[in-house]
């Protein structure tokens, strides 16, 4: 058989396979897919924003949150952290090579408009903002009036 021989490499070697590794396991099914075009929901409530970003087929891809970044209590009703949640959605968008974005927005909360503004700077299409939120017409009874 003969003397076995083990081959060393040296550090950079190793720490260059290490991140062509890191890099191959990264790419998410959204960036094998190769999607350009999908959808935002915005649903901003009185108590937190929360966006969605879906294919075009309402498949969820990923999504953030107010309380998701770290906000707690009533500052994550704030317009401030509405747009902050904005710039984390459409960081991830670019990174999946989305392009082109429908929005819907829901809700009355005081994020919507700040998310809508701070999507708009970015480098994303809009192509639609729809304001989706739901509307009774005398449907049901209201609650009792809230004695405080």
């Amino acid at each position: 058989m003969g003397k076995k021989r083990v081959v060393t490499q040296s550090e950079e070697e190793l720490l260059q396979e290490r991140t062509k590794l890191e890099e191959a396991k990264r790419k998410t099914k959204a960036q094998k897919r190769g999607i350009s075009k999908g959808r935002m929901y915005i649903s901003a409530t009185y108590n937190n924003t929360i966006i969605t970003l879906t294919d075009k087929d309402g498949k969820v891809l990923t999504w953030a949150s107010a309380g998701n970044l770290g906000f707690k209590g009533t500052k994550k009703a704030t317009p401030y952290a509405a747009s902050e949640v904005a710039n984390v959605i459409s960081e991830k968008a670019e990174k999946m090579g989305m392009s082109e974005v429908d929005i819907f927005v829901k809700g009355v909360g005081s994020g919507r408009s700040s998310a809508l503004r701070a999507l708009a700077a970015k480098n994303i299409i809009i192509n639609l903002i729809k304001d989706v939120t739901p509307i009774p017409h005398n449907g049901c009874r209201p609650r009792r009036a809230r004695r405080v």
